[in-house]
C-alpha cells in the first residue's frame, strides 16, 4: 500500500513529487511511500517553449524539461519510485485507500493527487462526478476542471496543475503541485505547517 501516489509526470506532478519526496527523510514521513506515474504522452509541455518562467533559460523547451524533470527526481530522491509507461484509467475510492488500475497493472494508495490535463479528453473513470467546465478558460476551448476546495476533490483525493483551476501557465502548475505537496507534508506531520527549504551551509 502506497502512501500517496501522484498521477501526471508534468509541471504540477513532477513538482509535486520533488517536494515530497525532500521530505521523505524527515522523522516524520520515514515511513511514507511515493510514487508517480509519469505518463507525458498528453502533457502541454510536449510543445511548449519558455521564455517567461523565472529560473528557466529562454528557448528551454517543454519536452526537454519533461525528461529533466524525471532524472532530477531520479538523482535526488529515488525512494520516490517512478512508474513509466502507465496510463491511469480508473480510481475506486473504497473509503479508506484507493485503488488505481491502469493499463498494464493495479496499485493501492491511502492518497492520490491527480495532476493530468485539463482537457476534455480526461476519461479516468471514478472522477466523473467531480469534472465541471473549467472556471478560468474560454467557454469555447472546452477545457475541464476537478471542482476542489482547496486543491482538496474528497478525502484524500487531491488535484494540482490546471485540472485544479488554475490558468495554463507552467509557474501556476508547478507551483500548485508544490502546495499540493507542502499540505500532505502538513497532514504527515501531524497537521503542523510544513515546507522544506535548502539551504547554503554560512561559515561562522
Amino acid at each position: 500500500m502506497l502512501d500517496t501516489l501522484i498521477i501526471g509526470g508534468g509541471a504540477a506532478g513532477l513538482s509535486c513529487a520533488l517536494v515530497l519526496g525532500s521530505g521523505l527523510k524527515k522523522t516524520f514521513a520515514r515511513t511514507k511511500s511515493v510514487a508517480i506515474i509519469t505518463h507525458q504522452k498528453t502533457s502541454h509541455l510536449q510543445n511548449a517553449l519558455f521564455n517567461n518562467v523565472l529560473g528557466l533559460k529562454p528557448g528551454t523547451l517543454g519536452k526537454d524539461l519533461l525528461e529533466s524533470g524525471k532524472e532530477q527526481l531520479k538523482l535526488l530522491y529515488p525512494e520516490v519510485l517512478q512508474i513509466e509507461k502507465e496510463k491511469v484509467i480508473s480510481i475506486l475510492n473504497l473509503d479508506t485507500h484507493f485503488e488505481i488500475i491502469t493499463n498494464k497493472d493495479k496499485y493501492t494508495a491511502l492518497r492520490v493527487v491527480v495532476a493530468v490535463g485539463y482537457t476534455n479528453l480526461i476519461n479516468i473513470k471514478g472522477l466523473e462526478r467531480y469534472l465541471e467546465p473549467h472556471p478560468q478558460t474560454a467557454t469555447e476551448k472546452n477545457r475541464l476542471w476537478l471542482k476542489n476546495k482547496n486543491n482538496l476533490v474528497a478525502k484524500n483525493l487531491y488535484v494540482a496543475g490546471t485540472l485544479a483551476g488554475g490558468r495554463s501557465q507552467f509557474a501556476i502548475a508547478s507551483g500548485s503541485g508544490a502546495q499540493v505537496a507542502t499540505d500532505i507534508l502538513t497532514l504527515w506531520n501531524n497537521g503542523k505547517h510544513t515546507k522544506i527549504h535548502d539551504k547554503i551551509a554560512l561559515d561562522l
